[in-house]
């Protein structure tokens, strides 16, 4: 936010009462970040800026009859992708909502289309409903245990930074890389050190964790219990809260948050499906949950508010005061936070949930495509011959991303292991769509509970490889086959009969569509993974994360099944 001489003097001499205001809202029980307090105040607008509180001179004003103002929302760290939405689309969907700035990482189109897919977000993110910033992405691809569609270095991101709306350097995943001197990861720590380092690192402790500290990184939003983020506070981590559509871990981490740690903690998303967005919220959701939970409402709406920008270095943003960004929602109570009224650079822009203007995508940023160079399927990709000792299983669990290690006697068939949906054993493959004709990785986990059929997805974190879980080999070629034809997104079907498709042309992870057309095909697929036994909420956010090999303890990528605590491919059998 830079000024030249005429709106430096013209903002002050209306902060001075000097010139009339453009806008004065009468009557509103301003929540103060700033103090921790709710002041019956007079708000005043000119331009883009908040001015002032009082009885001031303006052009326009209204009476909020004791409305309460909050700072906009800013969610510290998200993946656009996990929306479904195009950055533009995505503005639409969260604006409403109070949201007014993100801080993304695009990390998921970038391991599949490298420096053209962050190149394609930040033009498609310009001038948009909400302030778009990014932190460039530390770990394409998330490392050598599995193959992504690019390889970004240092020397690939360098050419980004001067962007305006680039602020540091994303989720370190790769901490092994931090702890070893990996020359790439250090290149990167080095190119960013006087920027943001985030972090990710789950688990890690003791000296590890103080190696980790010790090379700048600055947050983390990993952590899933009090004493994980407890040490990481004391040893000046800032902690993100995350609360998403998959990972929930508001409950866990909200005693850590005192009289003492406010100021270091915030409340992020991290991944939000779409039909979560347009039913329950965005930050709004994580504010109202907190303070359910037993949170006070200011500190709540503090954490979602003036803590990221602080973090951020977002100066003028975060709060109501004088020289502030007049980016606010307003809403009939602290608690549930209801956004009625929805301002953004002074203007209102969204009523009662609703955009108050009807807008249109720019043609300007065209769309990229998706790779997808999987050969011909042959039911002979899927078959796993019995070997010595027991089957090593991936165990999956409702609302986390850590998985477990199960071990279980195969079931036979003809000398093949097979899939066994009676006891919740399905198999699972996942195939590389980047390198041509590579058969498929091959293993089986337990917790989809499919009784029959399959479902896959182009969303396969973090490399975005296609993954399919299945009853029967049939069900899960006939589901890769229809999003080899589709070019990406999510499949699920029988062996027979129509098999139902989510398009996301935009490198497998994207769609060009509004929210709106998005939720309907993904709650039809949802619909139809319930009919097939699933107990899970979502089958597809669940599958997106099992080739996910930095979250402990077993994942399964294009090259294998992976053991995330030993950081190496693992035998599908083990013997005891």
């Amino acid at each position: 936010m830079r000024w030249d001489r005429p709106k430096l003097t013209q903002v002050v001499d209306v902060a001075r009462g000097v010139q009339p205001a453009d806008l004065c809202i009468r009557n509103c029980r301003i929540v103060n970040v700033l103090t921790g307090r709710v002041e019956t105040r007079d708000l005043t607008i000119f331009q883009d800026l908040i001015v002032g509180w009082g009885d001031y001179r303006a052009k326009a004003t209204w009476d909020a009859e004791g409305l309460y103002v909050c700072p906009g929302f800013v969610d510290g760290h998200i993946h656009l992708e996990s929306s479904l939405l195009n950055p533009f689309h995505f503005s639409n969907a969260v604006a409403p909502w109070g949201t007014s700035a993100v801080i993304a990482d695009p990390h998921e189109i970038a391991n599949v289309l490298g420096l053209e897919g962050i190149r394609y977000v930040l033009r498609s993110s310009e001038n948009q409903l909400v302030d778009i910033f990014f932190n460039l992405p530390s770990c394409v691809p998330a490392s050598p245990l599995e193959t992504s569609g690019a390889q970004l270095r240092a020397t690939d991101l360098y050419s980004l930074i001067p962007h305006e709306r680039i602020l540091g350097l994303a989720e370190m995943m790769n901490f092994p890389g931090v702890l070893h001197h990996a020359e790439d990861v250090t290149d990167k720590l080095l190119l960013f050190q006087d920027r943001i380092l985030d972090g990710h690192a789950p688990l890690l402790k003791d000296r590890e964790l103080n190696g980790y500290l010790a090379a700048g990184i600055g947050s983390d939003h990993e952590c899933t219990t009090r004493e994980e983020a407890e040490e990481k506070l004391s040893k000046g981590m800032t902690i993100m809260i995350r609360e998403g559509s998959q990972s929930k871990d508001l409950e866990a981490l909200l005693p850590i948050v005192n009289d003492h740690t406010w100021p270091r903690c915030m409340f992020v998303s991290d991944d939000r499906h779409p039909d979560d967005l347009m039913e329950n919220g965005h930050m709004n959701a994580i504010v109202n949950k907190a303070v359910r939970l037993g949170m006070d409402p200011v500190r709540a709406l503090t954490l979602a508010t003036w803590t990221p920008c602080r973090y951020f270095r977002l100066p003028r943003r975060g709060a109501i005061a004088p020289g502030y960004a007049a980016d606010f929602s307003m809403s009939p109570s602290l608690h549930p936070w209801e956004p009625v009224h929805v301002f953004k650079r002074g203007m209102e822009v969204a009523r009662r949930g609703k955009l108050l203007k009807k807008r249109t995508a720019e043609m300007a940023a065209r769309a990229p495509g998706s790779p997808m160079r999987i050969g011909p399927l042959d039911l002979s990709l899927l078959k796993v011959p019995l070997q010595p000792g027991l089957l090593r299983t991936i165990g999956v669990r409702e609302g986390t991303l850590l998985t477990e290690e199960l071990l279980f006697t195969p079931t036979i068939d003809n000398g093949f292991v097979t899939a066994d949906p009676a006891r919740d054993i399905l198999k699972l493959a996942v195939f590389n769509r980047y390198i041509p004709d590579r058969p498929p990785a091959v293993g089986f986990v337990t917790g989809i509970g499919l009784a029959e059929g399959a479902a896959a997805t182009t969303i396969a974190h973090d490399s975005h490889n296609l993954i399919a879980v299945g009853a029967s080999d049939e069900a899960i070629l006939r589901t890769v086959d229809a999003l080899r034809d589709t070019g990406g997104g999510m499949a699920i079907g029988n062996q027979n009969g129509p098999i139902a498709v989510l398009p996301l042309p935009i490198a497998g992870l994207m769609s060009s569509d509004p929210i709106e057309r998005v939720v309907e095909r993904l709650l039809l697929l949802k619909k139809l993974a319930t009919a097939m036994g699933s107990p899970l909420k979502n089958v597809f956010m669940a599958l997106s994360f099992l080739a996910l090999p930095v979250i402990p303890q077993l994942k399964m990528t294009d090259l294998g099944l992976v053991d995330v605590s030993t950081f190496s491919i693992v035998p599908l059998f083990k013997s005891i």
